[in-house]
């Protein structure tokens, strides 16, 4: 139990940190706060109400991959290095493959919505 409290702390100050350091963390909660109960409204069903909202929380997951995967890059060397840029620039093309599959279920759930199909 002591192990579970620790990560359950661990997991807290890492979500704090991140807000606090990072603008686009913080956009994606602001958007997952937004999704919450715009979800209900544009979901059909309970299940693509969740699926709308696991959508949204994907992409936060991703974020602060990405963001852990920056700063630690930026804690091994301040140096522009051409591999540590490719390793970034990955976790930005996560993020971003995230952001579009979120989307993708957003649109075709307002399609849903509004009958089109």
């Amino acid at each position: 139990m002591l192990r579970f409290w620790r990560a359950t702390i661990n997991s807290r100050n890492g979500i704090i940190f991140a807000i606090r350091s990072e603008q686009a963390v913080r956009e994606e909660i602001a958007a997952l706060i937004l999704a919450l109960p715009l979800a209900w409204l544009i979901g059909a069903t309970t299940i693509r109400a969740v699926e709308l909202v696991g959508s949204v929380v994907l992409v936060l997951i991703v974020e602060l991959l990405n963001t852990a995967i920056e700063k630690l890059a930026d804690r091994l060397t301040m140096d522009h290095d051409p591999q540590i840029g490719q390793v970034k620039d990955m976790g930005s093309a996560a993020v971003g493959v995230a952001l579009v599959l979120a989307g993708i279920f957003w649109l075709f759930a307002i399609a849903e919505r509004m009958g089109m199909i």
